[in-house]
């Protein structure tokens, strides 16, 4: 009976892993599981190790040292121990939580952790990562999902393999769970069959963090009242992946219909109903890495953006971006400290010259200039020759962009560029002396413009990633 127990957790895993491999056309090559050394990681090491070995992969155990107990070194040494035994490359990564109430250590640990195991992963080039989570693990996150008020996304529960961005640190890295549909109960089994050894985390028993209250008192408690619960909410988290599923589906049809270039058409989302614009904004925020507001928040910032005027220039703040309306469109913009142009501490004109350099960064406005060979230009001993600043618009600043075109003020120039103004408030501009020799968003007077000369530089401004 043993050995058909230990067997039918083997063909689980094997199946899962290959479902898996199947789904995101990875080889399989080089594959690692995050080791913690309890129960259920155990048995993921083991069965990983197995398949491995049949598949001739190369298998790493990548294990994170949090200093929260007492017992972490003595874990550590059992984690390496067992991969020397088993021949599985083992490597450890320490990091250090402080200044966290206990409320907070939960979240904090789990955030540093997957940091980690991202950084590992980078580090030995695996680009699959592997963990423990099991079927009652996906029970209790969709229990404390639905208790959050979460909509069909949090109800989705864990897939079992996804780009995870957010947590690992790097859009290239996969985490898969090759356990869920498993129970704790198999994979007690497994270990104990296996005569697998493995360490107890008291921590796990402490009630003050919310998975815990949950696995000691409510589930034991649904579990008498309906048994094989843990099941039929694995199966309402496979529902749910399904309907968030065709949510994005919709969702991309409607900002295909949407879309204005980086922007979304106000007329066009109006034609949406609530619930789909409000569907739209979420996947919208998701692919700009914003994350998701609340439902309350979100119908909010639709009804200001709505109803705001035509010409206001309208702002609503996110706690990653700022929200902007602009001639009927709506823009994600950074949330970047916008220099005041009347405070000559915070703003300076900085002098500089140029030696040649392809590009000077100026941290202070945010982004850097850059100097090209091109074809319409300045000439380049000219320029080196020059006494530079640069630093934000005082007012009456005008520009000829072209020898065919008038000298206009800036301000011109920025409307007829469609300039948002948000974005004007922040676009440096560089000058001889008073002379006005190039304005970010517009480009370079022609004045300074050369004909002859074989090395022409064109200046660009580009702003600093968000």
């Amino acid at each position: 009976m043993k050995n058909q127990q230990i067997i039918g957790v083997q063909d689980a895993y094997e199946r899962a892993l290959a479902a898996i491999l199947a789904r995101v056309c990875v080889s399989g090559e080089a594959i690692a599981i995050a080791y913690s050394g309890g129960l259920d990681s155990s048995a993921l090491l083991h069965l990983a190790h197995r398949a491995a070995q049949q598949s001739g992969a190369r298998l790493f155990a990548f294990h994170i040292h949090h200093g929260l107990s007492d017992s972490a070194d003595d874990w550590l040494a059992h984690c390496a121990q067992e991969c020397e035994r088993l021949g599985i490359v083992f490597a450890a990564q320490r990091v250090a939580l402080s200044g966290i109430d206990a409320a907070g250590v939960e979240a904090a640990a789990r955030a540093s952790r997957y940091a980690a195991l991202g950084a590992l992963c980078r580090a030995h080039a695996v680009p699959l990562l592997l963990t423990a989570h099991h079927q009652n693990d996906q029970a209790e996150t969709v229990l404390l999902q639905l208790l959050r008020g979460s909509g069909i996304a949090g109800l989705s529960g864990m897939d079992s393999v996804n780009h995870a961005h957010d947590l690992l640190g790097d859009a290239n890295l996969l985490m898969a769970r090759p356990l869920l549909q498993l129970t704790r109960r198999e994979l007690a089994a497994f270990v104990a069959d296996a005569a697998i050894s493995h360490v107890d985390d008291a921590s796990n028993s402490d009630t003050r963090y919310a998975r815990n209250a949950l696995r000691h008192t409510v589930m034991p408690a649904l579990a008498d009242a309906f048994p094989g619960f843990a099941q039929r909410l694995a199966r309402t988290a496979g529902h749910a992946q399904a309907a968030q599923r065709l949510l994005i589906e919709l969702a991309a049809q409607d900002l295909a219909l949407c879309a204005a270039g980086e922007a979304l058409d106000i007329g066009r989302l109006k034609t949406l109903s609530g619930d789909r614009a409000d569907n739209l904004l979420r996947y919208w925020f998701g692919l700009r890495g914003v994350r998701m507001p609340s439902t309350s928040w979100l119908r909010e910032m639709r009804s200001q953006l709505f109803d705001a005027k035509p010409d206001a220039q309208l702002c609503v703040t996110h706690a990653d971006c700022d929200i902007r309306r602009h001639r009927d469109q709506v823009f994600i913009t950074p949330r970047r400290a916008v220099v005041d142009p009347d405070d000559e501490e915070e703003a300076p004109v900085i002098a500089f010259r140029w030696q040649g350099e392809p590009e000077l960064a100026f941290p202070l406005f945010g982004g850097k200039l850059r100097f090209a060979v091109a074809g319409q230009g300045v000439s380049a001993a000219w320029l080196r020759e020059q006494a530079l600043s640069i630093g934000l618009r005082s007012g009456g600043e005008r520009l000829k962009p072209a020898a065919n075109r008038p000298t206009r003020a800036l301000k011109y120039h920025y409307q007829s560029g469609n300039v948002p103004a948000w974005e004007r408030q922040r676009l440096p501009l560089v000058k001889m002396g008073k002379r006005l020799l190039f304005a970010a968003g517009i480009g370079m007077d022609c004045h300074h413009l050369s004909l002859l000369d074989e090395d022409r530089i064109a200046i660009e401004w580009v702003f600093d990633s968000a």
